[in-house]
């Protein structure tokens, strides 16, 4: 199979499930092996192993924490191994988290950091000691970094830093002819997006969450997984060689 990315070699965490399993097949598509990273979704893995696998990519599942550095680098190590090298990063793992200031403990900072931003930026130092010039590393972030939304500072926050840390690796990066970048993806259909829904609309608004989705985006709509897969496999293309330090605003004109 021909492509794009013929011949690049991907790691994707969180790439059972939601944006993670679209951004493993469209990487695949565009003709990259790819290796999908899972903490708990064995079976899902496993299946989207087997569904890349039967279309003449290689593809290999492989359970990790992210969470845990010591984990993020045997993750990177065995995802090299397995695969011949590592040429691309995106780094999609996350978990969600909305609560009022006065209810936020110290343990819930730490969890909801130690995924989104800690095991983001520690997933791209591991990732990188396996690439050579022309790697690329996506991260994510989210719409909700760049819009006030009720109770959610804790989730917005680890997410913002994601953005920083892309703006700052790049010059450093860029030295070795790697290119990071970010996507925000807003309100995508996922299995995530099905529990927090009714989170995102403001407890004073009457109205329920497709309301307000349809007057607070220009498209009306969320966002399809391949949607923002797309978006992933044109930052790790050739055609973004010359793009890096940068997020991608993929969140339907949210207004």
């Amino acid at each position: 199979m021909n492509g794009k990315l013929s011949g690049k070699k991907a790691l994707v965490t969180g790439g059972a499930r939601g944006i993670g399993a679209a951004v493993a097949r469209r990487l695949a598509s565009d003709g990259a092996d790819v290796a999908i990273n899972y903490r708990s979704s064995s079976d899902a893995a496993e299946a989207l192993t087997a569904e890349i696998s039967g279309t003449g990519r290689r593809a290999v599942a492989i359970k990790a924490d992210v969470s845990d550095p010591d984990q993020i680098k045997r993750l990177a190590d065995e995802a090299a191994d397995a695969l011949g090298g590592l040429d691309i990063l995106a780094s999609n793992a996350g978990i969600e988290h909305f609560g009022e200031l006065d209810t936020v403990t110290p343990a819930d900072f730490d969890r909801i950091f130690a995924v989104n931003t800690r095991g983001q930026f520690f997933a791209v130092q591991n990732a990188v000691r396996h690439m050579r010039e022309g790697g690329r590393v996506v991260l994510t972030s989210s719409a909700s970094a760049h819009k006030a939304v009720f109770h959610h500072a804790l989730y917005a926050s680890s997410k913002a830093a994601v953005e920083c840390i892309a703006l700052n690796l790049s010059p450093e990066l860029g030295r070795r002819g790697i290119t990071i970048n970010a996507v925000a993806p807003g309100g995508t259909v996922t299995d995530m997006s099905d529990h927090a829904a009714s989170h995102y609309v403001h407890p004073d608004v009457d109205a329920d969450f497709n309301t307000v989705i349809r007057t607070s985006s220009s498209l009306g709509r969320m966002a399809r997984p391949a949607e923002i897969a797309a978006v992933v496999s044109f930052l790790v293309s050739d055609d973004a060689s010359f793009i890096t330090g940068r997020t991608v605003q993929a969140d339907g004109g949210w207004l």
